[in-house]
């Protein structure tokens, strides 16, 4: 093929659907394509947005990064905070928490992993507490402490990672500041109609209900839920898996600012569970169940019974299907967010998944060819990634010795899939922990999971009994004593907002 004969990159893409999905999209591509290719994003304000991902998990700082947004002014736009992990309260049993931490447990001191030693330790008594006391994450946490990380990998400081809370719409608001600056071109108005290619089943154009007609080489579905082109248009199917993952609705509600956490509260409760996310102006809050087992308003009164304060709305009901589109980029369509997928927000992956929809596009981009190679390589991964963080989720419900309830009941007793039965019994037998390429949730999150909510192993991994001249017990003291020198120093959460980050006031 010559030079002149080869496809043309393209010219136009079009992304249906605005919010944090939409806004993300279009920020990040036109960082990248610049104004080589015009953007067009088309929403209306009529149809609003879900507006419920306010927690994070750490690699949202990567994609800020890459944008080169400044983090404090980024916290300052978004009323955000700042996440060091999430604490589970009730899963495992009643009475019982546990933190699941941004960062490692411990410190390494031999060819050994720290959690190896630690749990030979553990098992044969020497050490009564739960890991949770290694974690530099949870010393912040509980002690309302944040700071950076050091750069300095030989401190204890350094074995921390963070994420943030933050209010979605101002996040997209800030988003589309961005985007706009780099030539996205924003249209209002309700999708309509879908035009097709007659030839292939391509889009066209859509068409809006004031009768525009906006045309593209390429569109982006962010419409949410509905899936207007992925799934109305090019009818891409849906994986239904709420037989693993029941609750289907979630009753969300803000409240007046209560403790200013730094991290989310997850509580378990007996139809599902209720998350606060703390921010600087409000603290959201919501409960997630299974309509099967709970009504909306029961769920409803359930949780206004237990906010930190004075509720600042209505709550309002989100209702879900949790899974996955069977394609997910289908001829000249690519879905992204809500109308991608959905896995509720227990580990805060919506933004995430969001995010990598978006950076896996850009890797594989098309020209105006569009190869199918490059669909199927971004279905494949896309996928892998949906089932990893299932099979995550899952656990959460399947490690859990409560029988108090149906929908524990229920849980218990479900099978679960192959994938996530064979990564237990390899914890549940010798303690190691097995994991796919590209696994989002690293090793530290499963042990707290697994720990936390009763899967102890049965013997320590083997290697770490023949270490027998290495002084740990010394080491794990040595440890502890960093961790407190550490956390005593730092400043509080909203200490360290008020000097860096601090929004003003909202005025109504």
């Amino acid at each position: 093929m010559t030079a002149d004969a080869a496809p043309a990159p393209l010219t136009s893409i079009v992304i249906v659907g605005g919010g944090s999905a939409g806004w993300m999209t279009a920020a990040a591509l036109a960082d990248v394509v610049g104004r080589d290719c015009a953007i067009t994003l088309i929403e209306s304000e009529a149809i609003g947005t879900v507006g419920v991902g306010e927690a994070t998990i750490p690699p949202i700082r990567n994609f800020n990064q890459r944008l080169g947004i400044d983090e404090a002014t980024f916290v300052r736009e978004t009323q955000g905070s700042f996440k060091l992990g999430i604490e589970f309260v009730d899963w495992g049993k009643r009475g019982h928490s546990y933190f699941h931490p941004f960062g490692q447990y411990g410190a390494e001191f031999d060819a050994v992993p720290f959690y190896h030693h630690w749990m030979r330790e553990y098992l044969a008594g020497r050490v009564t507490g739960p890991i949770d006391d290694f974690s530099m994450c949870w010393a912040m946490a509980k002690a309302g402490k944040f700071t950076h990380p050091s750069a300095d990998r030989r401190l204890i400081q350094s074995t921390f990672d963070y994420a943030y809370h933050f209010d979605a719409g101002l996040y997209a608001a800030f988003l589309r500041r961005f985007a706009e600056a780099r030539g996205v071109v924003h249209k209002e108005g309700r999708v309509v109609d879908v035009g097709l290619r007659g030839a292939d089943g391509f889009i066209e154009h859509v068409t809006l209900e004031s009768g525009e007609t906006v045309s593209g080489e390429f569109f982006i579905d962010c419409s949410g839920f509905r899936g207007l082109l992925i799934e109305e248009a090019l009818e891409a199917g849906y994986d239904n898996w709420q037989h693993w993952l029941p609750c289907d609705r979630a009753v969300a509600v803000p409240c007046e600012k209560g403790e200013f956490t730094p991290y989310t509260r997850s509580t378990a409760k007996v139809a599902g569970w209720q998350w606060r996310i703390p921010l600087q102006h409000r603290t959201g809050n919501g409960y997630v169940h299974c309509s099967e087992f709970i009504s909306e308003d029961a769920a409803s009164a359930e949780l206004l019974a237990t906010l930190d304060g004075k509720p600042l709305a209505d709550p309002r009901t989100l209702r879900f299907v949790t899974g996955k589109r069977r394609e997910f980029w289908k001829r000249n369509c690519v879905a992204i967010g809500l109308s991608a997928g959905f896995m509720e927000p227990l580990e805060s992956t919506s933004l995430h998944l969001i995010q990598y929809g978006i950076l896996r596009l850009i890797a594989l981009l098309p020209d105006n060819a569009m190869s199918p190679l490059l669909a199927r390589e971004y279905n494949a991964q896309t996928t892998s990634e949906y089932e990893r963080i299932r099979d995550f989720l899952i656990l959460h419900y399947k490690a859990s010795e409560r029988d108090d309830s149906e929908l524990w009941r229920y849980c218990a007793a479900m099978p679960i899939p192959d994938s996530l039965q064979y990564k237990i019994d390899h914890f549940a037998a010798h303690g190691m922990l097995v994991s796919g390429e590209r696994e989002l949730f690293a090793n530290p999150s499963w042990i707290a999971v697994y720990l936390g909510q009763g899967i102890v192993p049965a013997r320590a991994p083997a290697l770490a009994a023949m270490r027998g001249g290495v002084p740990v017990g010394e080491r794990l003291a040595q440890i502890r004593s960093a961790m407190d020198e550490a956390v005593a120093a730092m400043p509080g959460h909203g200490e360290f907002v008020a000097r860096h980050c601090a929004a003003p006031p909202i005025t109504t």
